[in-house]
């Protein structure tokens, strides 16, 4: 199973810089046996994605809508509405879309299904934040953040699960690799156990990845790729953090 490092662009770029910073990265050295997925903002998917790129680079959306296909909801994008425009993925229950648009797990599990239905793959997104971590929680928290973002019978190729502890995101911070190992076991265990075909759920690593913490933390057990933030902006950066997935 190739591991999947997925770029999270978040509200950066413009159409040019969105379609340059593409073309660069695509242009750059990546394994074959590494799975790319960009993920720009949604005004952007259509002016980056295209039928000629090798069969390793995806695209995917930051979000899509928790109300279905189409209907009277004012600036929501749909499942389906991504999937026409040629995305594979779809990142969900981010912990900036959980703090700011307050977003429960009930909520995230409704746009997994709407996901799924669409025929996107899922990277469902589950953390603790410093004070869990710091009260003895992060287990219980990212358990139940499973439990209740991932509907039965999703599972499979078309899940990706992204720890990403909150207080590494965007703050320089990074877990430590005992920290990341313990944490990946947890989500691993609860994978094998609760979902179906288990052995095909990648489970990625996001909290301020960087070239310099790349290559350790993707070699760590039960780490099948990376959801990067911040470094997917840069070409340079992006890249070797791809190379170190190899």
């Amino acid at each position: 199973m190739n591991k999947l490092i997925a770029g999270n662009w978040k509200m950066n770029c413009d159409r040019v810089s969105a379609q340059v910073l593409v073309a660069d990265v695509v242009k750059g050295d990546i394994p074959g046996n590494v799975d790319v997925c960009f993920c720009p903002p949604f005004v952007y998917i259509s002016d980056v994605v295209g039928d000629d790129f090798p069969k390793n680079i995806f695209f995917g959306g930051q979000d899509c809508s928790y109300y279905g296909e189409n209907g009277a909801y004012t600036g929501d994008v749909s499942a389906s509405m991504l999937k026409d425009l040629g995305c594979e993925y779809v990142i969900l229950g981010h912990s900036e879309r959980r703090q700011y648009h307050v977003e429960s797990n009930n909520i995230i599990s409704k746009k997994v299904e709407h996901a799924i239905k669409a025929g996107l793959k899922v990277i469902v997104c589950v953390g603790e934040t410093e004070k869990e971590r710091q009260e003895g929680l992060q287990n219980p928290v990212v358990i139940m953040q499973l439990k209740e973002s991932i509907p039965e019978g999703v599972g499979g190729e078309n899940l990706v699960i992204a720890y990403e502890p909150v207080w590494a995101i965007g703050t320089g911070k990074t877990a430590t690799a005992q920290d990341v190992q313990e944490m990946h076991g947890v989500i691993r265990r609860y994978v094998q156990e609760k979902l179906d075909k288990p052995d095909l759920v990648r489970i990625l690593y996001g909290g301020s990845v960087k070239p310099e913490n790349a290559a350790e933390l993707l070699q760590i057990e039960n780490v099948d790729g990376a959801l990067v933030g911040g470094a997917s902006l840069k070409v340079d950066q992006f890249l070797a953090i791809i190379a170190a997935a190899k």
